[in-house]
């Protein structure tokens, strides 16, 4: 591995034994070393670097009290940012707090099971010092929605809530105070919002002739806004969030449990199936938080935190992200220290993390920075910036660093920047790398939480209810409208009969109705009519 340089510095006689290395400059070196030397519990980092030479009685750390305060990890692409990621996560579990990690290359699964000794491996431990010991952790696959390998984790549109849906589609204050009132709507009316059909359904209901009157008394919904918000969420499930959003809800609980031997569960979210739709993963990740600081009390600083976050490329969680999504993210990371939460940000530079989100991180492990351009130097001279004042030529160091090498700060016990030290990184003790998919299927399956999340459950919400009364109000629509058909036939069948002209009379018909027929027919009762009937009918006369 490549040595890390420093500022050429004389070097003093070489000490009794229990002293500094030999070479090595005490001043300086004592320094950095009493800043790491923590009295409470600690993640062992690795061995500093001096003058090219790695001091493995020299040990960077990190207080386990501090891992609250956040933290960035940092450094070109092949310089072992994963690797740390890994490192700290793994110490973490060992000393009883779960982690989440948000893998998005997929190549953090190694950590469930134990690492390969060999050369190199064997090298770094005693480099820094280090007792390797192959070692797996307690783990637990998750996926957004079931795309990819993983236990499902949904949630539904009315536990997301008006206000985070509204910063991930992008909705103006107009838009957004819109959609309040369809939230609120929805749940005075009991119309469930768990997929985002019901929320769509909900909508154009509202603006549909019979809908419209409902929302008329506290501001109505127009139909302009109600075409934005069904577009957004047009493009948003484009971004495959239909997947997501459902039931059974996650319970974000379930980030915080710890193994039967008291080591903390490492949840490894795998997202290389949605590594290129940015804003679904960006937009779970902060409905996590979300959630977590919503469910926790307040419990300020503690010996240890309850549960610590890694977002492994996190760039992407902000690239193309709107103000007010930033604004989420900031005072989410601002606020869910006190509930005994860390977030680390892994990514490639500094700079892709906000300025305001930056400023929350205590924690800094840097790994290497290439300046092969001109923004690639300007990118260099602006860490330098952020970094405390060092013996360290920071513009020099950094560039020089090796793979599994990098420049850590971090809060001391008592709150302030330790000093900044050059740092040989220990190597972890899981496999590095991914697991083969088959054993990845098998851990999933063989989880406890699998059977409670795998299957996808829709029951009747608000699609269903407002589909339902559409159908019935249609039905009887047309109950109604052949009913009235039917009527209007019999009325014209009835005016037809009315209004028919009257058939020939038949020829018996005719002598009957006949003025002679009739003029015999009253004569029948008289002496004369009867003779006459007599002669005519051939009735004899009756005799006396």
């Amino acid at each position: 591995m490549s040595q890390s340089t420093g500022p050429a510095v004389p070097a003093d006689p070489p000490e009794p034994p229990g002293g500094p290395e030999p070479g090595a400059p005490h001043p300086a070196v004592d320094a950095i070393a009493a800043g790491y030397a923590f009295t409470g519990p600690a993640l062992d980092l690795g061995a500093l670097l001096w003058d090219g030479k790695c001091l493995p009685g020299r040990q960077i750390r990190i207080p386990l009290s501090m891992l609250n305060r956040h933290g960035l990890v940092a450094g070109a692409t092949g310089t072992g940012k994963t690797k740390t990621l890994q490192l700290i996560a793994e110490q973490l579990s060992a000393n009883g707090v779960p982690v989440f990690l948000a893998d998005i290359k997929g190549d953090v699964s190694g950590i469930s099971v134990p690492g390969a000794a060999n050369e190199r491996t064997a090298a770094r431990a005693g480099e820094v010092a280090q007792e390797w010991e192959a070692t797996g952790y307690p783990a637990e696959f998750y996926s957004l929605g079931g795309i990819g390998p993983g236990i499902p984790v949904r949630a539904t549109v009315t536990a997301f809530g008006p206000v985070l849906m509204s910063k991930v589609l992008q909705l103006n204050q107009t838009q957004e105070q819109s959609l309040g009132l369809i939230f609120h709507y929805a749940d005075s009316k009991g119309l469930e919002l768990i997929d985002l059909k019901d929320l769509r359904a909900v909508v154009a209901f509202l603006v549909s002739d019979k809908g419209k009157p409902e929302l008329k008394g506290i501001g109505g919904l127009s139909t302009v806004t109600a075409g934005v918000i069904l577009r957004a969420l047009t493009a948003f499930e484009q971004q495959g969030a239909a997947e997501f959003f459902g039931e059974p809800e996650f319970d974000t609980s379930e980030l915080l449990r710890t193994a039967a031997d008291g080591r903390g569960v490492v949840s490894v979210l795998e997202l290389p199936a949605v590594q290129d739709k940015p804003q679904l993963f960006s937009t779970f990740l902060m409905w996590l938080l979300a959630d977590l600081y919503g469910g926790l009390p307040e419990v300020g600083d503690l010996e240890r935190p309850k549960l610590v976050f890694f977002f492994d490329e996190a760039h992407l969680l902000f690239n193309g992200a709107s103000k007010a999504f930033l604004e989420s993210i900031t005072q989410t990371v601002r606020l869910i220290r006190s509930k005994g939460i860390g977030v680390f940000f892994v990514t490639q530079t500094p700079k892709d993390v906000p300025a305001d989100v930056l400023a929350q991180l205590g924690n800094r492990v840097q790994h290497a920075l290439r300046a092969f351009t001109p923004d690639d130097a300007k990118a260099l001279k602006a860490t330098v910036k952020t970094f405390p004042n060092s013996p360290y030529d920071l513009e020099e160091t950094l560039t020089g660093l090796g793979t599994g090498e990098a420049v850590v700060t971090v809060l001391s016990e008592n709150g302030a920047p330790t000093p900044v030290a050059a740092t040989r990184l220990r190597a972890p003790q899981s496999l590095m790398g991914p697991v083969d998919a088959e054993a990845l299927e098998r851990a999933v399956k063989s989880s406890l939480l699998y059977s409670r999340y795998a299957e996808p459950v829709d029951r009747e919400s608000a699609y269903e209810k407002i589909t339902a009364e559409q159908a019935a109000a249609e039905a009887e629509a047309e109950a109604a409208a052949a009913a009235a058909e039917a009527d209007k036939q019999a009325k014209e069948a009835a005016k037809a009969a009315r209004s028919a002209p009257k058939p020939e009379p038949s020829l018996a018909e005719q002598v009957v109705g006949s003025g002679l027929f009739r003029s015999l027919a009253r004569s029948i009762g008289t002496q004369l009519g009867r003779e006459i009937s007599r002669s005519i009918f051939g009735t004899a006369r009756r005799r006396r």
